[in-house]
């Protein structure tokens, strides 16, 4: 049934139907239900709208849990999917493009979607701190937003943004490693030492 009720919203969505114009009444007569089916489900047109929106995107990945570092990357790669999938899908982009604005909407999918993903982020670089893989004098927020920043500009700030496959693992390695030059090699020859004498 809670299928069939996603699969009705979609067809609208489908039909052209704008996300203020979709209602309960109507989802439930497309999918051949009562309200009362759907509000058993959803306390409202929201959650309705957020579980639809999970339904197109990837779903949230399974950490490998070998290291902070493929944990990271793993997570990463989840951001562009998502990226990918957005771009990829016209109903997907209309819904995110229509929620934004629908502050009450917006507001519960960062609570409900965006929040605990961050956080899932938080709690790896809080462990890879711990574990010694990064440096304990930077603030675990910043640390956080220093790797999966570059992401979210690719993926959200800026659409067009090519979204190649190793674009995590480039993200990942110049945020370890930095991006200040390499030090260079003294140029001078090693000095030879005097023979004793």
């Amino acid at each position: 049934m809670e299928r069939a009720i996603l699969e009705a919203a979609v067809a609208l969505l489908e039909e052209g139907i704008p996300l203020s114009a979709l209602s309960i009444e109507r989802i439930a007569r497309t999918a051949g239900v009562g309200k009362a089916t759907i509000y058993r489900r959803w306390p409202g047109k929201e959650a309705l709208f957020l579980d639809l929106l999970r339904e197109f995107e990837p779903p949230d990945p399974e950490l490998p849990g070998t290291s902070a570092r493929d944990d990271l990357w793993t997570l990463l790669e989840s951001v562009r999917r998502r990226g990918l999938a957005q771009r990829s899908s016209v109903i997907l982009h209309n819904v995110i493009v229509e929620m934004k604005s629908h502050p009450t909407l917006w507001e519960e999918y960062h609570r409900t979607v965006v929040a605990p993903r961050r956080e899932a982020t938080l709690a790896v670089v809080r462990r890879g701190i711990a574990d010694g893989e990064f440096r304990a004098d930077l603030e675990p927020e910043l640390i956080n937003d220093l790797l999966v920043g570059p992401m979210l500009m690719h993926t959200v700030h800026r659409p067009g943004a090519p979204l190649p496959d190793d674009l995590a693992e480039r993200i990942l390695a110049a945020a370890l490693q930095g991006v200040g030059p390499r030090p260079q090699p003294d140029p001078r020859p090693e000095a030879t030492p005097h023979p004793a004498g």
